[in-house]
């Protein structure tokens, strides 16, 4: 009897080490519309729902044949999101500073609430498709802020 104890308790040990070392990660996206005369769109998204990503994955055998095609691109599609709008970097005249520090102001908020809920920011990364003269007209500078819960 006293082994059964022994061995529940252990096994409870490295239950509870387990919870304890697991991690979650989540991401939050901002878009920022780099449009000429506020034509674009703006947002803060955060999903809301979980996903397995194995759904959508598929394992190639001799490098060639695929069977994403069996994949429904709509089936990663997932239907509940948080979005948050952001102001455009330009307004008609150009570059409009005061919707820059807007857009940080509403970024820092949901960066702050990330933290208060226990999120840790590890990572953020950003990216910019611009404006490629004048008769594109179109750009979105991307950043994601990547989080890490224990």
């Amino acid at each position: 009897m006293r082994k059964l104890k022994l061995i529940t308790i252990a096994f409870l040990l490295v239950f509870t080490a387990t919870l304890v070392n697991a991690q979650e990660y989540k991401i939050i996206t901002t878009v920022e519309s780099i449009v000429p005369g506020g034509m674009g769109r703006s947002r803060m998204i955060d999903n809301t729902e979980q996903v397995d990503y194995k759904k959508f994955t598929t394992v190639r055998s001799d490098g060639k044949d695929s069977d994403q095609g069996k994949v429904d691109r709509n089936d990663a599609k997932i239907e509940n999101l948080e979005e948050t709008k952001l102001l455009n970097f330009y307004s008609m005249v150009g570059i409009n500073f005061q919707n820059i520090a807007s857009n940080d102001a509403i970024v820092s908020s949901k960066l702050n609430e990330m933290a208060k809920q226990g999120w840790e920011l590890m990572f953020v990364t950003s990216g910019v498709e611009s404006d490629a003269g004048e008769k594109d007209g179109k750009g979105i500078f991307i950043t994601r802020y990547i989080f890490k819960k224990k």
